[in-house]
């Protein structure tokens, strides 16, 4: 296999994805010394390994269709290539955008920039969730794609080795870039959630743009503010690449904003941080409550530039719920903001948390409680002060 092109023959791809799965630290060490390039390792590995799931989402969806509580729907030809297009270039660019943010968090975490190194780790560590994707190919399966989480340790495995992190810095070293991938992720699937929905039928997309909206899934974009979401997007991405962003607020101002006390719970503890590099900079307070055995942690992040690039679900208006088993999941706007909520009613376990400003994120999360009582706590922090000290930042 050509370490300067990886994976040019099929056989030396599908040997380097065998032992990336199968001997990560062994084959982390050989890739920290072989030469490469950003091209070589797009065109050798990345994109081979992108088609998988492209290609099966694609398959799956056309053969089979998509299914939940007996109900099935099969998309339009048309719309589920344009989903699969749109979602595979978004894989590509998510790589690219990985690697900046991997190369200039390096030196907050006692490591070296290398846009090479760091565009190896963003590479390979995406293997498992590629290999994974296969079984889009059948719907039903689709649960399995799970095991592509094994990405994250292949991540953990090879960051601190090619980066030349220190031990002790390892690990938040890779929980700040797993945050990030996570943003990215999500921006990718409000980005291709409403394409897929493009040509679904009568009244799915109808007419041309009317004051500034147009109709996708049955709902209204806001023209203006997607564009203006799109600008941020663009200005976020080159305050990474530059090494420009906003400063991140000193932790000891958010920590004014966590409450004393929360619906009955009372604060115990309090934890302040602030790290990372350029436009990936950012700061939170975090507070423990207790009310009896019930514990609460309320945060108060603030996101830097990754904020604006969040802040692209909002201008989409990306919805969604789910409910099984006495749990459920939704994700939509409330009071103008983007909140994501989670519930376990056996467990009483819970997690709540809103967008605000496309700057700041509150969280509440906790074992033991209601959602009014997690609800209760964001709600505390006070939205409207953090969106007034977003805009003044």
């Amino acid at each position: 296999m050509s370490a300067v092109e990886p994976g040019t023959a099929s056989a030396g791809l599908v040997e380097r994805v065998k032992s990336i799965l199968l001997r990560p630290s062994a084959t982390w060490d050989v890739i920290d010394v072989e030469p490469a390039t950003i091209s070589g390792l797009y065109k050798g590995y990345v994109i081979p390994l992108a088609l998988i799931p492209a290609v099966a989402g694609l398959i799956g969806a056309i053969v089979f269709g998509f299914g939940a509580f007996g109900i099935s729907f099969k998309p339009p030809i048309l719309s589920a290539v344009l989903g699969s297009v749109v979602g595979f270039g978004a894989t590509l660019l998510g790589v690219y955008v990985l690697a900046l943010i991997i190369d200039g968090l390096a030196p907050t975490f006692g490591g070296e920039k290398n846009r090479i190194q760091a565009f190896k780790v963003a590479a390979y560590a995406g293997t498992a969730s590629w290999v994974a994707g296969v079984f889009e190919i059948y719907p039903p399966l689709g649960i399995l794609a799970l095991l592509g989480l094994y990405s994250l340790f292949l991540l953990y495995k090879g960051l601190p080795r090619l980066m030349k992190t220190p031990e002790d810095k390892a690990m938040p070293y890779t929980i700040v870039v797993i945050i990030a991938a996570i943003v990215l992720g999500i921006v990718a699937g409000a980005i291709v959630s409403p394409i897929m929905r493009l040509g679904m039928g009568s009244g799915m997309m109808a007419g041309a743009p009317a004051a500034g909206t147009v109709a996708v899934g049955g709902k209204s974009i806001d023209l203006a503010k997607l564009e203006a979401a799109s600008k941020k997007m663009e200005a976020a991405a080159k305050q990474i690449e530059s090494g420009e962003g906003p400063a991140p607020t000193n932790p000891d101002v958010l920590k004014g904003y966590l409450p004393d006390s929360v619906a009955g719970y009372s604060r115990t503890e309090v934890t302040t941080g602030s790290g990372g590099a350029a436009g990936m900079s950012g700061s939170q307070a975090e507070g423990t409550y207790a009310r009896g055995d019930s514990r609460l942690q309320l945060s108060v992040t603030d996101l830097g530039a990754a904020g604006a690039l969040a802040g692209m679900a909002s201008a989409f208006g990306v919805q969604s719920s789910s409910e099984s088993e006495g749990k459920y999941e939704k994700i939509g706007k409330v009071d103008g903001r983007m909140t994501q909520e989670s519930y376990d009613k056996t467990s009483k376990h819970g997690e709540y948390s809103v967008l605000i400003g496309d700057r700041f994120m509150v969280a509440a999360k906790g074992d033991g409680v209601s959602m009014d009582e997690l609800k209760a706590a964001a709600a505390a922090v006070g939205p409207a002060r953090l969106e007034a000290l977003a805009k003044a930042g």
